[in-house]
């Protein structure tokens, strides 16, 4: 079982930035491709950004693109979701998400992620 624990939510002003992190228990971090997704009041749960297990590729939602960047750092076994320009309607529940040991590719498919973390709540105010 891979254990992720997440921090660095918030409160934070229109326009603001946020960094929020994903750290997982096992060393094997390295081989999982890592994703955050989000859910707002109301909502599905949707998309926000993958990354593959080496860092070389990445997707982004339409709605975060330019604003938010993923990241990761292998030997700390922490991924990384850098929001940027940070508007109201990014107000929402993230998680982190880790496909499973050998999955390799970023995905934005939620079914296709084996591991999330507790959640962090995000709130954007205006």
């Amino acid at each position: 079982q891979v254990q992720l624990v997440e921090s660095g939510g918030g409160l934070v002003q229109a326009g603001g930035s946020l960094r929020v992190s994903c750290t997982a228990s096992e060393r094997t971090f390295s081989h999982y491709a890592m994703g955050w997704f989000r859910q707002a009041l109301g909502k599905e749960r949707e998309f926000v950004a993958a990354i593959s297990w080496s860092g070389s590729r990445t997707l982004y939602a339409d709605s975060v693109k330019d604003r938010f960047t993923i990241s990761r750092d292998n030997a700390k076994n922490t991924a990384y979701l850098q929001m940027n320009s940070l508007k109201p309607e990014d107000t929402a529940v993230y998680y982190c998400a880790a496909r499973g040991r050998g999955r390799l590719l970023p995905t934005a498919a939620g079914y296709e992620y084996d591991y999330w973390g507790q959640g962090n709540q995000v709130t954007v105010s205006s």
